[in-house]
């Protein structure tokens, strides 16, 4: 099992004291995930103020901390609009300014201004990630002539009931196959539907995500310490396999 460690997201510190923030956080915990078992990390890079930020200063700093705390692993970048206040030519400006380039970015479907993002992350080099949230969305990346671009399909249903959410997470991975677009797939869910997802994803043989973006307890529901101690706890749930 593929484990991927979203390290902060959209959290924040007083949601979890363990919640990395600034650049030195961030790499501290992404070694000590990738120590713990991670293969590859996902972040959302905050300004001065700890406020999600696409600026490039923000995301160049978050980068370049990380490269130097665990330099051969994968690192992928949010992309969010709601960061750029929902405002897409911000957006592809503010990427397009970035001068340390992630591995791989998130590009959220369901979003306005995707198809422009994930041209220009394209020609700069950079993977995507495709954030999948509803059943219809397979079929607008394979329309749309990225998927050669993707890195993996990132399945993400956003229901709060586990058992709607797996199912949805099952409706997008058939449509995946449905329409032809042939690439490793990435679960992950959200809070109460975290491990449900997991393990559905699991049985499937999927890329599991896991981290205190998407969850803040453990599958024996005490809370996590750590990003480090969820990416244990999935490791010791499903095993784990490098990224080579």
């Amino acid at each position: 099992m593929f484990v991927h460690c979203a390290l902060n997201g959209r959290r924040q510190p007083g949601e979890h004291d363990a919640v990395p923030v600034t650049p030195e956080q961030l790499a501290r915990d992404a070694r000590a995930a990738v120590d713990a078992g991670a293969a590859a990390l996902h972040l959302h890079p905050r300004d001065a103020d700890g406020r999600e930020s696409l600026a490039p200063g923000d995301c160049d700093a978050a980068v370049a901390a990380l490269r130097e705390a665990v330099p051969d692993v994968e690192l992928s970048l949010t992309t969010g609009l709601w960061i750029a206040g929902g405002d897409v030519a911000q957006r592809l400006e503010q990427v397009r300014g970035w001068s340390e380039l992630p591995d791989c970015c998130s590009l959220n479907v369901a979003e306005d201004g995707w198809r422009e993002l994930g041209e220009l992350l394209a020609e700069r080099g950079v993977w995507l990630e495709a954030g999948l949230s509803a059943a219809a969305h397979p079929e607008q990346l394979a329309d749309a002539g990225l998927a050669g671009r993707c890195r993996r399909a990132l399945v993400e249903p956003q229901e709060t009931a586990p058992e709607i959410a797996v199912a949805n997470a099952g409706a997008i991975d058939g449509n995946l196959e449905r329409h032809g677009v042939e690439l490793p797939q990435l679960h992950h869910g959200t809070d109460l539907t975290t491990w449900a997802v997991l393990d559905a994803a699991h049985r499937r043989g999927r890329e599991i995500r896991i981290g205190l973006e998407d969850t803040l307890w453990l599958p024996d529901a005490r809370r996590a310490e750590s990003n480090a101690a969820l990416v244990a706890a999935a490791v010791a749930r499903y095993g784990v396999r490098s990224s080579g």
